[in-house]
């Protein structure tokens, strides 16, 4: 079995462990020393506190919780914008948690609702197939919002839109095509490296993001952005106003960027660096430097991208301007 077919199993084994017993998967991550998760969890250099800190709270406040997975893939990653191999293994996957919860969770009330939580989740692996680091989020804004408790003004996006895959299996448990997956990455690299790294800070056309994105492109973003049906949706509706506020935004740490067939994944707690230079979801500059952790998955169709699954850490990204999304929260619970 290659590398990127045992890492597979390994991710799928863990996954299964953490949803059935959390406990159980401490034997799963012997080689841990860093998990980013979604604020306000943060950051943990071992497999108990993950287990304590993430899952275990979560599984208890949901006890029908379900996870259903939309995106399934692995390899090997190339993220230096140099072109250099990094030499780092990585498996990813994306879906829904389902069910209710029963009680609070990270501060999130309990309620009488059917919750659809957006996961996405990068687990980095050894030569020897042991699991050293992860990043996960959590859409904990779009879990407020399914609550009615919205900790940030209604998306100009629309709302809770995180599909599977359109007419294509995204579940990439078995090896996939050489050819495909070294064409994807190199069309994901010249995206980000050469077009969205040349915005000149004034016109949106600077970038050519009509050479990447399909006319009829759907963009899948956090809470607090939502859905964007098409190119122009997408420039209009988010592209625009997030490129006012960061004007000078940078794609400059990714800890990971691979491909497996026609899917191409990226991550990093700092993947996207700038400044709060313009107003953003209402909240006025404050020229405070940013950094954004977040997590995309694209889908190649030919020669273009026609999906994008987008997850940043909206309640990261707002600390950093000032701003307590979970302070919110506990004030429209009074």
């Amino acid at each position: 079995m290659d590398a990127n077919q045992r890492n597979k199993d390994k991710a799928l084994a863990l996954w299964t462990a953490l949803d059935t017993d959390p406990g159980s998967a401490r034997a799963l991550l012997p080689a841990l020393t860093y998990w980013q998760a979604s604020e306000p969890i943060g950051v943990h250099t071992d497999a108990d506190a993950v287990i304590a800190q993430l899952f275990t709270p979560l599984r208890a406040a949901i006890p029908d919780l379900k996870r259903d997975v939309h995106i399934f893939m692995g390899g090997a990653s190339e993220a230096h914008e140099s072109g250099a191999e990094d030499g780092a293994w990585w498996v990813a996957g994306t879906g829904y948690y389902t069910g209710r919860a029963t009680a609070s969770a990270f501060g999130i009330p309990a309620t009488q609702t059917d919750l659809r939580i957006r996961w996405g989740e990068f687990l980095r692996f050894d030569d020897a197939g042991e699991i050293t680091h992860a990043q996960t989020i959590w859409d904990f804004v779009d879990w407020c919002d399914q609550i009615g408790m919205p900790v940030l003004p209604k998306p100009r996006g629309a709302l809770h839109v995180f599909p599977a895959a359109t007419a294509y299996d995204a579940i990439l448990s078995t090896p996939q095509s050489d050819v495909a997956t070294r064409e994807t990455l190199d069309f994901g690299r010249n995206f980000i490296f050469g077009g969205l790294n040349r915005y000149d800070e004034n016109d949106l056309g600077s970038m050519g993001m009509a050479r990447f994105f399909h006319p009829n492109v759907k963009w899948y973003g956090p809470g607090g952005i939502g859905a964007c049906l098409s190119l122009r949706e997408f420039e209009t509706l988010h592209q625009n106003p997030w490129l006012t506020a960061f004007p000078d935004r940078k794609v400059m740490h990714l800890e990971s960027l691979f491909a497996e067939d026609r899917l191409l994944a990226a991550s990093g707690p700092k993947g996207v660096i700038g400044t709060h230079s313009g107003t953003y979801l209402g909240h006025p500059a404050t020229g405070n430097p940013i950094e954004v952790s977040g997590l995309d998955f694209w889908l190649r169709t030919g020669g273009k991208f026609t999906e994008n699954w987008v997850f940043v850490d909206m309640v990261h990204l707002f600390a950093q301007m000032g701003v307590d999304l979970f302070t919110r929260l506990e004030r429209s619970a009074v």
